[in-house]
């Protein structure tokens, strides 16, 4: 039931950070201003397969300014939960697969060296089947993506302190053929 409750949250979380709004940049009242609205260009491209010009990309999973290229998700120390700072990402992520359903991915579940090997590898897998179970809210079938947990076994930073211990609490997308 905790589950489910967590599934239906998220999913409500997610719709209401789907905004459209254009991003007003904040306006010096020393400066005059044109009379037309000043807009912020988004740091992140749409997850459609276009560039500004309109013309198709190669590959927008490894273009730097698309917020596809970005395929981390951190948890707190002994959590499963997704935060909610990665809601966007994770309904970036499940538009370009709705998109693009010849593609699957793999969740691949970390934590960091406290707790035993074996708590460890378990904590991974919670980690990476709660990404899933988002992802597939938002609509994804669970036949396209794979859970693997790595536990403590892969850490992306080798130091012994909250630094090092909070880059290795994570789930890394990994897309097909990657």
């Amino acid at each position: 039931m905790k589950k489910i409750f967590i599934g239906l949250s998220l999913a409500i979380l997610l719709a209401a950070c789907a905004s459209k709004d254009p991003i007003k940049a904040p306006v010096d009242s020393a400066t005059p201003t044109p009379t037309s609205t000043v807009t912020q260009t988004p740091t992140t491209k749409p997850t459609d397969n276009t560039n500004i010009s309109g013309k198709p990309m190669d590959d927008p999973l490894k273009d730097p300014n698309n917020i596809l290229s970005k395929r981390v998700i951190y948890f707190e120390y002994d959590q499963d939960s997704v935060k909610a700072e990665y809601a966007a990402l994770i309904q970036e992520h499940a538009k370009f697969l709705s998109n693009n359903r010849n593609r699957k991915i793999r969740l691949e579940g970390h934590a960091d060296e406290r707790g035993s090997r074996e708590y460890n590898m378990a904590l991974g897998q919670r980690r990476a089947d709660a990404v899933r179970k988002a992802t597939s809210v938002l609509g994804v079938s669970n036949d396209r993506m794979e859970t693997v947990s790595f536990g403590e076994d892969k850490p992306k930073a080798t130091g012994h302190d909250e630094a090092a211990w909070a880059q290795n609490r994570r789930v890394e997308i990994v897309y097909d053929g990657e």
